[in-house]
């Protein structure tokens, strides 16, 4: 590309992302959301983030299944969960998790 196409393409990525993110903020009331909407729009985060994390776990680098179960990310996950299950702690689930996978990873070499 060229200086001007980027020049142009930045521009008009820019416009289209103020447009788009304004847009909400320009009616002057509020919009009525019909009940199966706005029950539908709270799954949307659980959904948004199983589909980020599902493949991160159960693929390899290459997109394919992982072939065996000696991957650090398994033990990681349940361990991750089941803190999660039990103290409802989002902290605590992080560094679970993630103690655990630096110990398979870095200690058991998976």
């Amino acid at each position: 590309m060229s200086t001007w196409e980027t020049v142009v393409a930045l521009l008009g990525l820019a416009i289209i992302t103020v447009v788009t993110r304004s847009f909400f903020f320009i009616p002057e009331r509020e919009w009525p959301i019909p009940n199966w909407l706005r029950e539908g729009l709270r799954h949307a985060p659980l959904a948004a983030l199983a589909a980020i994390i599902a493949p991160a776990v159960l693929l390899d680098g290459q997109g394919e299944w992982l072939q065996t179960w000696q991957d650090a990310r398994l033990p990681a996950v349940l361990v991750a969960v089941g803190w999660f299950v039990w103290r409802r702690d989002l902290l605590g689930t992080i560094l679970s998790g993630t103690a655990v996978m630096l110990f398979f990873r870095i200690g058991l070499g998976w």
